[in-house]
């Protein structure tokens, strides 16, 4: 027998107004399903299953990923709902109408259409990955089985914004020296564009031998000038052979090794990929996570590939009843100092608290990095840029000391 879709009025115990629609098979099962809910029927109507799409379905909303922000604000009013004594699907229902994010707001209510046809809220939430990942889902199922469904949500709300607040700082530190090179690129380029052309007349007019280094950046020009489309699709077709390079398994576990190792910033990586494994795991564990789950989630959400075959290594050595801390100490990502306070926490049955602090203290070593940087940095592009304008002024200006030596 196919379901028909009934919208529905219902009164909660409270006194307030719930409508709503759900599929059922006739309508004196929705009435008996509703009333175990906790409802009182008011009304129920019939209706067609395209207007329950109609209200949810939003174009592009597939393709699309809402902000971890987002995401975490709608987690901490969830959490004071949830709290407050208010039902799951009347929370639901008011962060379906309230939440600014249209997109975030569609997937909500899609979440509540889930849940009033009778899945668990974990399940309703799984169906959403570009939203709620893994860890989001893992961990509101926990709550769901422990019964702290509002104290799982208040530090996942907590979780994410300090992922959130991490990958400020690294992008803060990153952004700088991008932007200052993007600056250099453009003024070197226009310089051999439109700049040196001029010179290279002037001095074809008054003939001779050029100094090597105008030479050199003459004949530089004239190549831009004359295979511009050769440079600009190399330059396309670099960006493109890198992002493809990075997106295959093979790129991707080089290219987190190299930014582990890079000279300047691979400290900053590394303690950022470790804030983010002690917290994560800290927040798993503390709700009640299996820990071989938990390790295989971390893994996942580590965004570095050499972290997450750490991880995995270790979730083979929990298998065969080994410490965490002691395989972890074989990989060279994590310092004495992680492993050791895991090695106590796991001795005294602390290892969230302990992950917790590991992850504290990476934090505040992520933010004064960043200064670090910031300040270092700063100087040193002021340099580069000095020496790359610099240096082809001087070339430029060269044959002229030889003309004023020839009018004398």
């Amino acid at each position: 027998m196919s379901s028909t879709t009934y919208a529905y009025k219902v009164r909660e115990r409270s006194g307030k107004l719930v409508e709503g629609s759900l599929e059922a098979d006739n309508e004196q099962l929705l009435v008996a399903k509703l009333r175990s809910m906790g409802y009182t029927p008011i009304d129920i109507t019939a209706q067609k299953s395209e207007t329950l799409s109609k209200d949810v379905k939003i174009p592009g909303l597939s393709r699309s990923k809402t902000k971890l922000k987002d995401v975490a604000v709608f987690s901490r009013q969830f959490a004071t709902m949830i709290n407050s004594g208010l039902s799951l699907l009347r929370a639901l229902y008011i962060l379906g109408d309230q939440t600014e994010n249209k997109m975030l707001a569609a997937v909500i209510t899609q979440v509540r259409m889930d849940v009033e046809k009778g899945s668990s809220l974990s399940v309703a939430l799984g169906k959403h990955p570009k939203t709620f990942n893994r860890l989001y889902v893992s961990m509101v199922k926990a709550g769901e089985v422990g019964g702290a469904l509002d104290g799982v949500l208040q530090r996942l709300a907590e979780t994410i914004e300090k992922q959130v607040e991490l990958r400020r700082k690294v992008r803060s530190a990153m952004t700088y020296p991008v932007v200052v090179g993007v600056l250099v690129m453009g003024i070197v380029s226009a310089m051999l564009l439109f700049i040196i052309p001029m010179f290279k007349d002037l001095y074809k007019q008054l003939g001779g031998t050029l100094p090597a280094p105008t030479q050199i950046l003459i004949d530089i020009s004239s190549f831009m000038r004359g295979f511009w489309y050769l440079v600009f699709g190399a330059e396309i077709g670099a960006v493109v052979g890198f992002r493809k390079w990075i997106a295959s398994e093979a790129g991707r576990k080089q290219w987190d090794a190299i930014k582990l190792k890079a000279p300047i910033f691979g400290a900053l990586v590394r303690k950022s990929a470790l804030a983010r494994f002690s917290r994560t795991l800290a927040a798993l564990i503390r709700s009640g996570v299996p820990i071989l789950e938990s390790l295989d989630i971390v893994a996942d959400t580590s965004g570095n590939h050499v972290v997450a075959t750490a991880v995995r290594d270790a979730q083979t050595a929990v298998k065969q009843g080994e410490p965490l801390a002691q395989r972890l100490e074989q990989h060279p990502v994590f310092p004495a100092m992680v492993t050791q306070m895991m090695a106590v926490g796991e001795e005294t049955g602390a290892v969230d608290e302990m992950l917790d602090k590991i992850a504290d203290f990476y934090d505040q070593e992520v933010e004064a990095a960043v200064a670090a940087l910031t300040s270092l940095i700063e100087p040193l592009l002021i340099v580069v840029m000095g020496a790359a304008v610099g240096g082809m002024v001087i070339s430029l200006y060269l044959p002229m000391f030889n003309i004023i030596k020839l009018i004398k």
